[in-house]
């Protein structure tokens, strides 16, 4: 296939459906960078032997142009010593020489053509190149998370979560059961701390008794007094 054949196909081809299309979308894709790459070099290459080739022409015109030049001077130097013959001869190599030039110059004008081809090529080579290494990149994240999710899924319907968390019931029913020893053995010495609500709240009681306990004095002693009075 040819170099100019294979960058339209590339630069054409359409990567959702290549990839809808394979088995292995991520090995598809490694493939397409891989045959772009290549092909963006060989486009390169392609590209500096077209401008060697025309500054090689260049030279060429340029000492074609300098052939005419002494050719038309050896014309002008034989007739004006009335060697028409030789003049005629001289111009005719003139014309030789202009005849190259020119078609040079057709050359140098199709390779220039080609030059804007290859670095419109190259260009687009480029854009579908970032496109695919992006498509890459979102393709391994999403390929490694949907694995990730199967064996996340694969992990959550095996027998090992059932019995990791009957153990960590297990475990759980453990540390119950010691913090009820220790709240047990806590309230058995009697050594338990009140918090502060309980300390205000015997302070209110406190108060409540007391008065209370006045109002029996009084009463006591109103009842005394009436007993003597009698």
């Amino acid at each position: 296939m040819g170099i100019f054949s294979r960058t339209r196909d590339i630069i054409a081809a359409n990567f959702t459906d290549l990839l809808d299309k394979a088995d292995d979308p991520e090995k598809m894709i490694r493939m397409i960078i891989f045959e772009m790459e290549e092909t963006l070099v060989e486009v390169r290459a392609s590209a500096a032997r077209t401008i060697a080739d025309q500054k090689e022409m260049h030279r060429h015109t340029v000492k074609l142009d300098r052939l005419q030049a002494d050719w038309g001077e050896k014309a002008q130097l034989a007739l004006s010593k009335d060697r028409e013959d030789l003049a005629r001869a001289a111009l005719v190599e003139k014309k030789k020489a202009s005849d190259m030039a020119d078609q040079l110059k057709a050359e140098i004008a199709v390779l220039d053509d080609a030059l804007r081809a290859y670095e419109m090529d190259i260009e687009k080579l480029q854009t579908r190149l970032r496109e695919a290494r992006s498509r890459q990149t979102a393709i391994a994240a999403r390929l490694e998370s949907a694995e990730n999710r199967v064996k996340l899924r694969t992990l959550l319907a095996s027998e090992r979560v059932d019995e990791a968390m009957a153990r960590f019931n297990q475990l759980e029913r453990r540390v119950d059961y010691a913090e009820g020893r220790a709240d047990a053995l806590s309230l058995a010495d009697g050594r338990s701390q009140p918090s502060l609500a309980d300390e205000i709240s015997a302070l209110a009681g406190q108060d409540k008794i007391d008065e209370e306990l006045e109002a029996m004095k009084r009463a006591l002693s109103g009842n005394a007094d009436d007993s003597k009075e009698a």
